[in-house]
């Protein structure tokens, strides 16, 4: 039985290879946490437990549970290969697969949470909030290990983003720094936003309480959405209000119109 191709993952050793020849000051760095691995799932483990290991749980221990989500559960692979590929396609500022795998903290804030996430619906609760404090230190992203987060994600600079336990994101969503999916604070429950396929938002917004955000919908920076937004519908303010309906029926793709969006 033939192993099937990985071409994003073929790709990154490609890349990072030429890395190696044109910035020989890396070469080691750049063997450690890529080239010496045989899958994208080892070399992926290697960067976040390096990054998110402590005294507490050592960077040994903490690859042995990453590699172990990554092994139980196919789809998270599936999913790291979808956002990177959403961060290529939608980040003018990208070049390849392999910035957002070393040096994207948005993209490690993304992957570190579908294991915490793992490790929350696995029932090992204490573990994942763990992760969550340590994602939150480590990368300023604080994302609840119960939410639930599609593939095709992109968190572009990723600083500040909050994401409650009750939240929903389905695929193919883009935003930028600053954003909040959370609660108003009034209720308990199911509390949280749910954010349809193809919705872009824009810096700093805020989408507080148990709301749908429809398909293909954007809301534009800084914005506090407390209602819910119709499918395909631009909304924008304090409080945000529809302004336009996009042209494109999932705008989160168009990556160029991330930096357009603001208040009105």
């Amino acid at each position: 039985m033939t192993t099937p191709r990985d071409d994003v993952w073929s790709r990154i050793r490609t890349e990072v290879a030429t890395d190696v020849q044109a910035e020989p000051a890396l070469a080691s760095f750049l063997h450690t946490t890529v080239l010496s691995h045989t899958r994208l799932e080892d070399a992926l483990s290697f960067i976040l437990a390096s990054k998110l290991g402590s005294e507490n749980i050592t960077s040994l221990s903490l690859r042995e549970l990453i590699g172990r989500a990554f092994d139980d559960d196919r789809s998270i692979g599936i999913a790291v290969r979808e956002d990177l590929r959403a961060v290529l396609s939608r980040d003018p500022a990208t070049r390849g697969y392999s910035q957002p795998l070393l040096y994207f903290k948005g993209f490690h804030a993304l992957q570190a949470y579908r294991v915490a996430h793992y490790y929350w619906v696995h029932e090992r609760p204490a573990l994942a909030l763990y992760l969550q404090s340590r994602i939150s230190e480590v990368f300023a992203v604080d994302i609840h290990p119960g939410a639930r987060i599609g593939k095709g994600i992109m968190f572009d600079h990723a600083t500040s983003v909050v994401i409650g336990e009750t939240a929903v994101v389905e695929d193919d969503f883009s935003m930028l720094h600053e954003v909040t999916l959370g609660g108003t604070g009034k209720v308990g429950g199911d509390r949280h936003p749910k954010i349809g396929r193809g919705v872009m938002i824009g810096a700093g917004a805020k989408v507080l309480g148990n709301i749908r955000v429809g398909e293909g919908a954007r809301i534009g920076a800084g914005s506090v959405v407390l209602e819910d937004v119709p499918p395909y519908t631009t909304v924008a303010g304090v409080p945000a209000r529809p302004i336009a309906y996009p042209g494109h029926a999932l705008p989160a793709l168009d990556g160029e119109d991330l930096d357009q969006l603001s208040e009105p």
